[in-house]
């Protein structure tokens, strides 16, 4: 790896770990500083929910954004949303405020982290490819989710810890801090590298050009729709198992205000994701195929859950969650690598904000659905149900798999050729 790209590596990593570090000082209590605030199950997942559809309603805008104005600008726009917003959330707790307005806040939280999704990947990937990087995705990506996981490591222990020691809502003021942090840090180390915005249009046709582009190398591109349409099932339940598991496990463990056990769970997952992470790219060389990889991840994380659902005994529960977080932590370089593969660099950032839209509508339905189940009979159900929903993912794979597509197969990064652009 030449100087450049080593350059621009530490400059995605550094990135990566302000902003999960922000976001985790909250991940382990988020959703018993809902139900602290006066919200039922239902009311608190419909509230994330609403933070999901944040990021459907927002996905396409704020990656047009990034592929037309550039995908620093979408960044520095990610961190001052998301701080003002994080803000607003604190203030409606110490209000004591209606559900309307957490819903309301909620969705202002999904678009700060929209200006985020795809832009900070598709910098990432053209960069590299501007200084003439030759190695696989998997281990630049693999990397990231590695410092990723240590940043939410250390950020959500510090976040259960804080909360324990002062209030439910000091860990969200510690957020602000940092993303305003990260602003400064991205505004002098943030460049755009081997991708020119064009801003020769106005804002209507700019939009309906990329959006247009976007379809063509999106869902209309057979490899990259079937990953796509199984995002709901994977990605909507990951986020729900991940918040449900907060207030399960305090459950399970005997004590509701032990907000450090709280703050554990995400640490666990945390630790996994630096595990995943680093075993990613020797994961991929086990497979012919990255599918093959996907297919079996989802596989292994439904049966997972449905154990999870099964179990009564605190210390089993944890050890699921460290297999459970091992499997998605792994799954994710290999999947952001099959994809970055089959997208054209102008489309980038908006196909893979189009990704992630659709992993935020499974978790716009799943979400309320799994917490009134849990409102109803228990989490313990919910999980069960959320395994069973998962499994809808593995034909999709498998029909993107079925297409054969050169980029299931490679080991490298390549990027498209100009008749493929």
């Amino acid at each position: 790896m030449n100087d450049l790209a080593k350059r621009i590596q530490r400059t995605y990593l550094t990135l990566l770990l302000g902003n999960t570090l922000a976001a985790s000082f909250i991940w382990g209590i988020n959703t018993l500083f809902l139900l602290d605030a006066g919200l039922s199950n239902l009311e608190a997942f419909a509230a994330n929910a609403f933070f999901t559809a944040g990021m459907v309603v927002f996905e396409i805008p704020t990656g047009i954004v990034a592929d037309t104005w550039g995908r620093r600008t979408s960044y520095l726009l990610g961190t001052i949303t998301l701080a003002g917003s994080t803000l607003l959330y604190y203030l409606l707790w110490e209000l004591d405020a209606p559900f309307w307005q957490w819903a309301v806040v909620s969705m202002l939280l999904g678009l700060g982290f929209t200006f985020f999704s795809g832009a900070t990947e598709a910098w990432l990937v053209d960069a590299l490819d501007y200084a003439g990087y030759e190695g696989g995705l998997e281990t630049v990506l693999g990397r990231g989710q590695m410092v990723s996981g240590a940043a939410m490591l250390g950020g959500s222990v510090a976040g259960g810890v804080i909360a324990q020691a002062t209030t439910l809502g000091v860990p969200f003021l510690l957020r602000v801090v940092v993303l305003l942090a990260m602003f400064a840090a991205a505004w002098k180390l943030m460049h755009d590298l081997g991708f020119t915005p064009d801003r020769s249009a106005g804002p209507v046709q700019a939009v309906g050009r990329v959006f247009s582009n976007s379809l063509e190398h999106g869902l209309k591109n057979p490899p990259v729709r079937w990953v796509m349409l199984a995002a709901p099932f994977t990605s909507g339940i990951g986020v729900y198992t991940f918040y449900a598991l907060q207030p399960y496990l305090l459950e399970l463990y005997g004590d509701s205000e032990a907000y450090s056990v709280a703050g554990l769970a995400a640490a666990i997952v945390a630790g996994a994701q630096i595990a995943g992470g680093y075993a990613a790219p020797k994961i991929r060389g086990l497979f012919h195929k990255r599918t093959s990889a996907l297919i079996l991840a989802t596989l292994a994380s439904s049966g997972v859950l449905l154990l999870l659902g099964l179990t009564d005994a605190f210390w089993l529960a944890l050890a699921l969650l460290v297999v459970w977080g091992l499997l998605f932590a792994a799954s994710m370089p290999i999947k952001q690598a099959y994809l970055n593969d089959l997208i054209p660099s102008q489309q980038r950032a908006t196909v893979l904000s189009f990704d992630s839209l659709m992993g935020s509508t499974g978790g716009v339905v799943i979400q309320p659905v799994l917490g009134r189940a849990a409102d109803v009979s228990s989490y313990a159900t919910s999980f069960v149900i959320g395994g069973a929903f998962q499994l809808l993912a593995v034909p999709f794979l498998l029909l993107s798999r079925r297409e054969r597509s050169p980029a299931d197969a490679a080991v490298a990064s390549s990027a498209p050729t100009p008749a493929e652009q």
